[in-house]
């Protein structure tokens, strides 16, 4: 549904000076690198563990965790009618093949999102002054266009996304007031020409439970499919708060796979009111588990995707005030409590890591003949009240500046202690310092001990 992008983001800040996952894998937790990737463990099930991304970030520890642990992958914003024509018959697909070749590149699927929806189009359209039959072939012409493009490399469409209100009466949209609903059956009808093969999906958020809104949706499948319209299925958004997974999401779930359609959960991410605490996260993996368990127990939920698998790439806190840690990952990359239980609720035996701080250096800047490091120091299940991170470089780097901590280096060999001020970490929090040094050749990431 929403855009993965978020406000106030410089390019240095989208770590793409990190190194290899097997570097990444060396500074993260033992655990995580230890455990059967979540989307081996969705293959086993015969389920879908997808995640949202944002094409330009593809590259370093975010390509590398989306590679590794997804087995599906949806465009954040990439497919979506503003982006791939923001002028009338000029059309830029730069972003969205990106994301269709590293999906091919790691054996994964591609869910299209979203052909038809009231937002995130273009102005020319959205100010334009259109009749009926303008409109039914721009709405024609965009599907066919698009669709086409990608005929044959997408597992799934999300063909029309929130055509309802709150009370499940049609939301007041440039479609349907210029079409009527029947725009859904058009496009739909339109998508299925232009690609066959392909499952196509009506796609809504407040609808994981049985209300007035799902009751809407149901009443529209059913119609559909009595009418002879092509529609393989329903996507559940799931954009979660802490604490109210529905009670009837399973029972929601089955009554839709009883129609004769496909379910899937395709945006999910569960919010809860900020900062973040063991109580919070522990909350949060047990509903993250809820949902997984809805899924696995009915045999047409295909499986589900998590809108942004990391904090750094979550629309919460842009939208939400307040709010945020919404994800499975931290925004240093660090599987949380609901990595894990996402894991065990697709068969595996993933165990959190208890009582241990952990240091990460990550690289958030390059250039020619330097780089912006810094190191995240965090602990769960214990604390610190004072701290020294070591670590050697494999290229010959010397660090030139630091920042929040006391650095010395003695030829490869580097040593970081705290800061008068930073020195203790309480457990659930986290402590960080930077750094710039210069490189020549190579910037392999290097091992880091915290002592």
């Amino acid at each position: 549904m929403r855009s993965l992008k978020r406000s106030g983001l410089s390019p240095a800040s989208l770590l793409t000076g990190i190194a290899a996952l097997a570097a990444l894998l060396a500074a993260a937790p033992a655990a995580h690198a230890a455990d059967t990737p979540l989307r081996d463990l969705a293959a086993a099930k015969g389920k879908v563990i997808g995640t949202a991304v944002t094409g330009s970030k593809l590259t370093g520890t975010y390509g590398d965790i989306a590679g590794a642990q997804f087995n599906s992958l949806t465009p954040g914003n990439a497919m979506k009618w503003g982006s791939v024509e923001p002028t009338q018959g000029t059309y830029n697909w730069t972003e969205a093949d990106q994301i269709v070749a590293f999906a091919q590149a790691h054996n994964q699927q591609v869910r299209g999102h979203t052909l038809v929806w009231h937002s995130q189009n273009p102005s020319w359209l959205t100010n334009g002054t259109w009749t009926p039959a303008q409109l039914g072939t721009l709405l024609q012409n965009h599907i066919t266009t698009e669709v086409t493009r990608y005929q044959g490399k997408l597992a799934a469409w999300d063909v029309v996304n929130e055509p309802f209100n709150e009370d499940g009466t049609y939301r007041s949209t440039l479609w349907y007031n210029g079409l009527g609903s029947d725009y859904i059956a058009q496009a739909l009808t339109a998508a299925r020409a232009a690609d066959p093969s392909a499952k196509l999906y009506i796609n809504d958020y407040n609808v994981e439970g049985v209300n007035a809104k799902s009751t809407a949706l149901y009443n529209l499948v059913k119609s559909l499919k009595d009418r002879g319209v092509p529609i393989d299925g329903v996507g559940l958004q799931a954009h979660l708060v802490l604490g109210q997974v529905p009670s009837t999401l399973q029972q929601n779930i089955q009554r839709f796979a009883d129609l004769g359609v496909d379910v899937a959960i395709t945006e999910l991410d569960i919010r809860m009111q900020l900062p973040a605490t063991d109580a919070k996260l522990t909350q949060q993996a047990a509903d993250y588990k809820a949902v997984l368990d809805a899924c696995v127990a009915v045999t047409r939920c295909v499986g589900v995707t998590v809108w942004g698998f990391t904090d750094s790439d979550s629309w919460i806190p842009d939208v939400f005030s307040g709010y945020g840690a919404a994800t499975p990952y931290d925004e240093n990359y660090a599987p949380k409590p609901a990595y894990h239980a996402i894991a065990t609720a697709l068969g595996g035996t993933s165990t959190p890591p208890t009582g241990a701080c952990t240091a990460t250096y990550s690289v958030t800047s390059q250039w020619n003949a330097g780089f912006t490091g810094q190191v995240r120091i965090a602990c769960s299940g214990a604390s610190l009240s004072a701290w020294k991170v070591s670590w050697t470089y494999g290229a010959g780097q010397q660090i030139t500046q630091a920042w929040n901590a006391t650095c010395t280096q003695s030829g490869t060999a580097v040593s970081c202690a705290n800061a008068s001020y930073n020195g203790t970490v309480p457990n659930g929090g986290s402590v960080t310092f930077g750094f710039n040094a210069s490189w020549s050749g190579s910037n392999p990431l290097p091992t880091v001990t915290l002592g």
